[in-house]
C-alpha cells in the first residue's frame, strides 16, 4: 500500500506567519528613523543607527541561529525566535518613557535577533513543504505576505506613531522649554501602543506554535555533515547570494529610511501624506511579490530577477536626475520590482545544498547586515551634498547592479572547488 504524502497545509499557513510579522517590525523603520530623529533630536546621520541596530543583529545572530536550529529543531527555535523578538518590542516601553535612544537600539537590536532565528528556520523551512520544483515559487508565495506588511507596517506606522506635526530648528529654540518638553514627550510616547500590542500578539503565537504540532523535517544524511558554516561557501553560487543579498538589503532599506524625507521634500508632502506614500511603495511591492509569484510559472527565476534588476537600476536613475513627485513615484516602482529580490536570491543560493542547507541559509541571512552599512553611507552623502537626497539615491543604484549580476551569471550552479 502507498504511503499517503504528509499534508503540509498547517505548518505552511504558520509559517506564512512569521513573514507577516517579521515583515511589519521590519517596515516600521522606515516610520520610526525619521519620528525618532524629531522625537529625540537626533542628527541624520543617528537616526540611521535605527537600521544598524536591527541589521547588525542579523549579522550577529546568523551563526548562533544556524547552531541553535541545528541543534533543537525548527520548531523549539521558532519559538525562541517568537520569545526574543517579543522581548525587544516590549523594550519600546521604558525607552519611549525615558526618551532613551539607547534603549531604543537596545530593543531594535533585540529584535532583531529574534527576526534573525525566525528568518534563518522559516525561509529553508517553506522551500521544504512540498516538491523541490515547487520551492521557489513556495517561498515566493510565503514571502508576499511578508510583502503584504510592506504596505500594513506604514500604514499603522502613520496611524498611530507620526502625529504629523514636526517644527522647524528656529521654532523649536524659540518655543518655552515646557511646551517643547512636552511636545517631545508625547511623540516619543506615540510608539508605545504599537509595540506593546506587537509584543503581545507575538507571546501568543509563540504559545500556538508550543501546542501546534510542527513537523521538523530533517534532512537525510543531516548527521554526517562535516566542516564548519563557512565550508558552503566552496559553492560559488553560495558565495555570489550572500554577496547579492547583501547589496539587495542594502538598496531596500537606503530606499524605505529616507523615503519619508524625499517625499516631504521632493513632493512637498506633510509628514502624514508622506507616510502613506510610504504605504503605497509598500503596496507596489506587494502587488510585486504576488506578481512575480505567478509569473515565475513561465519564466525562470534568475531571468525575471535579471529582468527586474535592470528596472531598478533605471528607476534609481530616475530618483537622481528627475524632480519633484516623479521622485516619488521612481521610489515607488522600485518597490514593485524589487520584490521578489529576496526570496528569488535566497532560493537561488540553496539549490542542491541537501546537509548544507541550513548553514547556507545562515550564511545568507547574514548578508542583511547590508541593512546596517548602506543607509549610514547614504546618510553620509546626504549630508556631505548639504542634505540633498537625490544625491544619496547612488548608492542603490550600485546595488542593483550587483543583484543583475548574480542573475545573469553568479547564480549558476558550479562543482565546489
Amino acid at each position: 500500500m502507498q504511503k499517503e504524502k504528509p499534508s503540509y497545509l498547517v505548518p505552511f499557513i504558520l509559517i506564512t506567519s512569521l513573514f507577516f510579522m517579521w515583515g511589519i517590525a521590519n517596515n516600521l523603520n522606515g516610520i520610526l528613523i525619521p519620528h525618532l530623529r524629531k522625537a529625540l533630536e537626533l542628527s541624520n546621520m543617528q537616526s540611521t543607527f535605527v537600521d544598524t541596530a536591527v541589521y547588525m543583529a542579523y549579522f550577529l545572530m546568523a551563526i548562533p541561529a544556524g547552531i541553535i536550529l541545528r541543534k533543537f529543531g525548527y520548531k523549539k527555535g521558532i519559538i525562541m525566535g517568537l520569545l526574543i523578538f517579543a522581548a525587544g518590542a516590549l523594550l519600546f516601553l521604558p525607552a519611549a518613557d525615558n526618551r532613551a535612544y539607547s534603549v531604543f537600539l537596545l530593543g531594535l537590536f533585540i529584535l532583531g535577533c529574534g527576526l534573525t532565528l525566525l528568518e534563518t528556520a522559516a525561509n529553508p523551512y517553506a522551500t521544504r513543504l512540498g516538491d523541490t520544483e515547487g520551492a521557489t515559487a513556495r517561498l515566493n508565495l510565503a514571502q508576499s505576505f511578508n510583502g503584504l506588511a510592506v504596505f500594513v507596517g506604514p500604514v499603522i506606522g502613520t496611524l498611530f506613531i507620526l502625529s504629523g506635526t514636526e517644527y522647524s530648528k528656529e521654532q523649536m529654540l524659540a518655543m518655552p522649554e515646557a511646551d517643547k518638553i512636552a511636545y517631545l514627550t508625547g511623540e516619543a510616547a506615540s510608539v508605545k501602543m504599537p509595540y506593546l500590542i506587537l509584543g503581545g500578539f507575538l507571546i501568543l503565537l509563540a504559545i500556538i506554535f508550543y501546542f501546534i504540532d510542527l513537523p521538523e523535517l530533517e534532512e537525510k544524511n543531516e548527521t554526517t555533515q562535516k566542516g564548519g558554516i563557512f565550508d558552503t561557501l566552496k559553492y560559488s553560487h553560495v558565495r555570489w547570494a550572500v554577496i547579492a543579498q547583501l547589496f539587495y538589503v542594502g538598496a531596500q532599506v537606503c530606499v524605505t529610511s529616507f523615503f519619508i524625507r524625499m517625499a516631504m521634500t521632493g513632493g512637498g508632502v506633510d509628514e502624514k501624506t508622506a507616510g502613506y506614500y510610504l504605504s503605497l511603495y509598500g503596496l507596489l511591492f506587494m502587488i510585486g511579490r504576488f506578481a512575480g509569484t505567478a509569473i515565475m510559472r513561465f519564466v525562470a527565476p534568475a531571468k525575471l530577477l535579471s529582468l527586474y534588476s535592470v528596472a531598478c537600476i533605471l528607476l534609481g536613475a530616475a530618483a537622481i536626475f528627475t524632480e519633484g513627485s516623479l521622485v516619488v513615484w521612481a521610489l515607488g516602482g522600485l518597490g514593485f520590482f524589487m520584490s521578489i529580490m529576496f526570496p528569488t536570491i535566497f532560493s537561488l543560493g540553496i539549490v542542491g545544498l541537501k546537509e548544507e542547507t541550513k548553514p547556507a541559509s545562515s550564511l545568507i541571512v547574514m548578508a542583511i547586515i547590508g541593512g546596517a552599512i548602506f543607509p549610514v553611507i547614504m546618510g553620509n552623502i546626504i549630508d556631505r551634498a548639504g542634505d540633498n537626497i537625490q544625491a544619496g539615491y547612488i548608492v542603490p543604484l550600485v546595488c542593483y547592479i550587483f543583484v543583475l549580476y548574480f542573475g545573469l551569471v553568479g547564480h549558476k550552479v558550479k562543482t565546489a572547488n
